[in-house]
């Protein structure tokens, strides 16, 4: 059975879906004959995907409980069921540990590890059949931890922890988890997370820590691995052997030289910056 065989008739749910991997995932299993609803922040952006695919939308903020619930069951309907759930939504900023501001930290969790949750807790009932498949979407950061991205780090170990947590307590119900990890990709929230002063000085001009890796690769394996109902999901292939060995691969990353990274920490508590999607009830920066 090919990929497309296997999306076809699909009922799907993506969440962070407006740009980035959420909205070009949405098209893709669009194109693979699955019904794909989307929800996310931006609405505009939202019901231009929505529009491509032919598909319901609605706006939510994924750190609220009450209104996951709520969009979930309202797709679900509309749907007529839900065979697939990838919990995409993520906002990252950077955040020195000491000194930096506390509610980055807690903003960062509640979008990405407790919108993660209350997604696969709405969404895991009306998925937990033969045929199912919830995907939860981590990173890189879970396993190896850089400076200034503490919060987003913490963020996706938990993420990953939930997933894992999740596949064992589905099973018996014919429905599979996965947990998806990315290294940098060529998205918003990249050039966004690292295009800032303290990033710059951290990384010695660079704009990322890796090579950027191109959005389709990502899309590529997500098609593969949501069609198998693959465990794990990974973009670039070199993640696939960082993840066993995590703990080398910090020591590793420990001793790579950072000249500048008291500066880049200072200029961290200094800088004005944003989270690399707007979040309600904080002011947009003209980078977002």
């Amino acid at each position: 059975m090919t990929t497309s065989d296997r999306l076809q008739h699909k009922r799907v749910l993506i969440t962070g879906a407006a740009r980035g991997i959420g909205a070009a995932l949405a098209k893709r299993l669009a194109e693979r004959g699955a019904r794909v609803a989307v929800a996310g922040l931006e609405p505009e952006l939202l019901e231009t995907v929505a529009r491509e695919i032919d598909g319901p939308w609605r706006q939510v903020d994924v750190a609220d409980r009450t209104q996951v619930d709520a969009v979930t069951s309202e797709l679900v309907g509309e749907l007529g069921g839900l065979d697939i759930v990838v919990a995409n939504a993520g906002i990252a900023r950077q955040l020195p540990i000491v000194g930096g501001d506390p509610e980055v930290m807690e903003r960062t969790l509640a979008v990405n590890t407790l919108g993660t949750y209350y997604t696969l807790r709405a969404a895991a009932p009306h998925v937990a059949h033969p045929g199912g498949y919830l995907l939860a979407t981590s990173s890189l950061a879970a396993a190896v931890h850089a400076p200034l991205m503490g919060a987003y780090s913490a963020s996706k170990a938990a993420v990953e922890a939930i997933g894992n947590t999740l596949r064992w307590e589905l099973h018996g119900t014919g429905a599979r988890v996965g947990v998806a990890y990315y290294a940098e990709l060529d998205t918003d929230m990249t050039s966004r997370g690292f295009g800032t002063r303290a990033g710059s000085a951290l990384l010695g001009g660079r704009t990322s820590v890796t090579v950027v890796t191109p959005l389709s690769a990502a899309i590529n394996a997500l098609d593969r691995g949501i069609a198998r109902r693959s465990r794990m999901i990974w973009a670039p292939w070199w993640i696939a052997p960082l993840l066993p060995g995590r703990m080398i691969a910090q020591r590793i990353a420990e001793l790579k030289p950072m000249p500048d990274l008291q500066r880049a920490l200072q200029l961290a508590r200094d800088e004005e910056t944003d989270f690399t999607t707007a979040q309600p009830n904080s002011p947009a920066k003209e980078d977002v």
